[in-house]
């Protein structure tokens, strides 16, 4: 099952995407980065920590030193600057130094906030990715982007900044609740839909297997989706243009997690927001009504939400003018040309996106 991925592109070392289904070969990969003596904090969260802290901490004692755990509470609300300074602190009073090394044990929370520390403690320290969630372990665990919210604005603070290594055991997932590997299953859709059409049709057809966690399945569908975002990353490492197809589903996506108080997990955000795009490219004639019913049949089948309710189009598109993503002149909205083809658009008109928010709240 073992599987790797080299990532290479302008401006950071290489470093490896590592897909193994436990830790048998994490060691062996440290070792090429970081010699014994290296202080190593693990930083975790809440609902990780008693599940998945001490079995890392062990794995690592078979080789490290010095090893220490800081926990985080859990949750999207404590994903901001005074978590970071806490961390700061933490890692000032043991003595952490350019040369040391953080370990994000956790889901896409933790790991946008440990980059961001890594990326902002003594000016940069390394930092490896060890991610817990389908969603992470696809997405915000590979690339470099890392970040925290700034009153409620998500990621409106961070930076790009690699990490050293990527290990994805999907052992880890067999802990997972179900919402959560479903709301995983929205951010691989999406990789389906901007960049390989055969790949969606697969994801389309997987998902009995997908929640029985069969290995081969998960290794296949967790190896294509990021093998996908290194290619893009590879290409334009601080999104100055293809990048922001990853993006699809994203504009409607974050605007209606911060509007639902991220009461919804980011994967089903995102979810109802492909829905809502792809209904642009609907009325448009850049997809058949059949591969619109195929998009909404894939995101069903992985009981994830097409639509909502509550919320006022002037809400969503408010929040949506002042994303991270928007421009000086409009925002950027990501399209597909068929299924596998995406684009960036800045031509949506405001009657589109009325269009399209009914239709989805529908």
């Amino acid at each position: 099952m073992s599987k790797t991925i080299e990532l290479q592109g302008e401006g950071f070392k290489p470093y490896n995407i590592v897909i193994e289904k436990d830790y048998a070969t994490l060691l062996d990969h440290l070792k090429d980065i970081k010699d014994c003596d290296t202080k190593i904090c693990i930083i975790t969260d809440s609902n990780v920590e008693p599940l998945h802290g001490l079995d890392l901490r062990n794995e690592l004692l078979c080789y490290y030193n010095s090893i220490s755990i800081y926990t985080i509470e859990a949750g999207e609300e404590h994903k901001n600057l005074d978590t970071v300074s806490d961390i700061y602190a933490n890692l000032i009073q043991l003595g952490f130094n350019r040369s040391d090394l953080l370990i994000a044990l956790g889901g896409g929370v933790v790991g946008d906030i440990t980059g961001f520390a890594a990326a902002t403690y003594m000016r940069g320290i390394d930092f490896v990715q060890v991610p817990t969630t389908l969603l992470s372990q696809v997405d915000s665990s590979v690339g470099g982007k890392t970040g925290v919210d700034y009153n409620s604005y998500k990621n409106m603070v961070g930076a790009f900044y690699q990490p050293r290594l990527v290990y994805i055991n999907t052992a880890l997932l067999r802990t997972l609740p179900q919402r959560q590997l479903s709301a995983g299953m929205g951010e691989i859709i999406k990789y389906g839909l901007i960049y390989n059409k055969d790949f969606f049709d697969y994801i389309r057809k997987s998902s009995d297997k997908v929640f029985a966690l069969d290995d081969e399945t998960l290794a296949h569908i967790i190896f294509t989706s990021c093998d996908i975002k290194k290619d893009v990353v590879s290409q334009d490492p601080t999104e100055k243009g293809l990048r922001a197809i990853l993006n699809y589903g994203h504009t409607f996506g974050h605007a209606i997690e911060k509007l639902m108080g991220f009461n919804l997990l980011h994967g089903e955000c995102i979810s109802i927001g492909i829905a809502g795009a792809a209904y642009i490219s609907l009325i448009r004639g850049l997809i058949t009504q059949s591969d619109y019913d195929d998009i909404l049949d894939a995101l069903k089948a992985y009981k994830l939400p097409i639509g909502y309710e509550k919320l006022t189009n002037n809400d969503i598109m408010r929040i949506a003018r002042h994303d991270k993503k928007a421009s000086a002149d409009g925002i950027k909205f990501i399209l597909i040309d068929g299924i596998g083809k995406a684009f960036i658009d800045k031509t949506v008109t405001e009657e589109e996106y009325n269009l399209a928010l009914d239709h989805i709240r529908e």
